[in-house]
């Protein structure tokens, strides 16, 4: 491919990331509007960005394995015309049913074309400097797409006259340019070399059933009517968790079977979803490397919930006013991903991430000791400075490393399975400080002679204050638990990326047939059997 193919390729894929960011920052900044233009409480807007992040998180590792196996391009198109027709049926919608099910149905997009997206960049740049220049700017997509959709996600919403319905419209024309963007520059698909194409339906089944039912209960148990003790809740986690554990135990199984070589002996073995062994890649590594993207993901968007929402609902900012005090995360978010660019290929990887996700966790820090009568300089500047390191550091490192360690094959899956991960982090940090969050509300009301109501509406101020800054601190302990795990067992990780690409040897094969049969992404066979990545034949 030509380098103007080849720029485009990375720009295509990096503006799908920044649409998927924009549709639920836009939104997240517009949720107060949304709520009183359509009569949705405050206690159950959560829904309109987590019924978003409930289809695109539990649908990713089947798509991942769609786009492996039928193409990437093929699955990355039909990803950008479900999130851009849905946009608009968003902004057409009237109640707060009609909106949650359309954000649902437009979260499919973005699990289709996400995964597929990780897996044309791996495929199109093999091992070199190129390649961690590709995904440190598909990664700067995520701080790009977190500033046009909350500034003009703001703007419009405020000065508007459809107000929020505007930013819908505007995502669904971000969808319709990076369709254009992939017909023009992304080649066309092949088909897959595998010999065995069937998809594990039971598998796919049952991770999605568990992913669905556990990130329900998370967004759905502090609002049920009897909290974490109402019995629906109670019933869904115990099938959620019981689901998850008969995937995997499916998954191994299927595996086990492939390995033997008896794959093709029954209709009712086809070849596993996730191959279980892939959470052991280089000495188990990835596996740490997805709970600290898992942990991450977890203390920065609780900071950002709760940081706008403190800037809205007790500092009393309109939507623009609260959208510009977060315009130096969007640029700090741009420069880290150039930093990881020039540097990822130079310094070990534990570096950059032990680093990144201390500062995100100074960030929950700096509002957990937040003193509002102060300057926004003294508080609310630093900790919007410093909280991408994290999110920026660790996606693009973490992206790069996947595909390092990941079969050429597989890509598509392994950046699902990342991404998996980044979503249910997301979920799982809103439901703990949501959690931490009403219980101070109550406590601190109590203690002042006040008895909240279930919108928390009739809290002091006082109380409120104290619950914003309870729900900092969770942050901040996910933070600093990601950047522990990560000096414990990333400290052997050595360089991720690459300065130059690989040279020839004449005792290893350079180069491994990836699913399209095209010359694909993976390491020397030599350097594999050194990292201990080498698979099982």
């Amino acid at each position: 491919m030509s380098r103007w193919q080849l720029i485009g390729i990375v720009a295509t894929c990096t503006l799908s990331m920044i649409l998927n960011i924009a549709n639920s920052t836009a939104v997240a900044i517009a949720l107060p509007t949304i709520g009183r233009d359509i009569n949705i409480p405050e206690y159950r807007l959560q829904w309109v960005v987590s019924a978003y992040s409930l289809s695109s998180g539990c649908l990713l590792l089947f798509f991942g394995r769609i786009a492996d196996l039928y193409g990437r391009k093929l699955c990355f198109n039909l990803g950008i015309i479900f999130m851009a027709v849905f946009a608009l049926g968003c902004g057409f919608a009237q109640d707060e049913i009609t909106i949650d099910i359309l954000r649902g149905l437009q979260g499919i997009g973005g699990a289709a074309c996400i995964p597929a997206a990780i897996g044309i960049l791996a495929h199109a740049f093999p091992p070199s400097k190129a390649r961690s220049v590709a995904f440190a700017t598909f990664g700067a997509g995520a701080p790009v797409g977190g500033a046009i959709g909350s500034l003009i996600g703001g703007v419009l919403t405020q000065l508007t006259r459809p107000t929020w319905r505007s930013t819908f419209f505007f995502t669904a024309g971000l969808g319709g340019l990076c369709l254009i963007g992939s017909f023009l520059t992304i080649p066309k698909d092949h088909p897959s070399q595998e010999a065995d194409r069937r998809i594990d339906w039971l598998g796919a089944f049952l991770v999605t059933a568990a992913l669905t039912l556990i990130i329900f209960v998370l967004s759905d148990g502090t609002i049920a009517p009897q909290g974490w003790r109402t019995p629906y809740i109670i019933a869904l986690i115990i099938i959620g968790v019981v689901f998850l554990g008969l995937y995997i135990a499916w998954q191994y199984y299927l595996e086990r079977i492939q390995d033997s070589g008896r794959g093709d002996a029954s209709r009712w073995t086809p070849p596993p979803l996730m191959r279980i062994s892939i959470w052991g890649r280089d000495h188990g590594r990835l596996a740490v490397m997805l709970c600290i993207a898992f942990l991450e993901w977890c203390g920065f968007l609780s900071w950002q919930f709760w940081a706008q929402l403190y800037y809205q609902n007790y500092e009393n900012y309109t939507p623009v006013l609260t959208m510009v005090r977060f315009i130096p995360m969007f640029i700090t978010g741009v420069l880290c991903n150039v930093v990881v660019a020039l540097v990822v290929g130079r310094i070990p990887g534990v570096i950059l991430i032990v680093f990144g996700t201390a500062l995100t966790s100074v960030a929950s820090l700096l509002f957990a000791n937040i003193i509002p009568s102060a300057t926004y300089w003294a508080f609310g500047f630093p900790a919007a400075v410093v909280s991408v390191f994290g999110a920026d550091f660790v996606f693009s490192s973490g992206t790069l490393f996947v595909a390092k360690v990941c079969l050429p094959h597989e890509q598509s899956v392994g950046g699902a399975l990342f991404q998996t991960l980044t979503q249910l982090g997301t979920s799982f940090g809103l439901a703990i400080s949501t959690i931490v969050y009403n219980s101070t509300l109550s406590k601190a009301s109590l203690q002042r002679g006040v008895v909240v109501n279930i919108n928390g509406t009739n809290a002091p101020r006082s109380a409120q204050l104290v619950a914003y800054k309870d729900a900092m601190w969770t942050g901040f302990a996910f933070g600093i638990a990601g950047s522990v795990l990560a000096a414990i067992f990333l400290r052997n990780i050595g360089i991720i990326g690459h300065r130059k690409g690989p040279k020839p040897d004449s005792t290893s094969e350079t180069t491994a047939l990836d699913g399209s049969g095209a010359p694909g992404t993976s390491e020397t066979h030599s350097e594999k059997r050194r990292e201990g990545q080498e698979p099982h034949t």
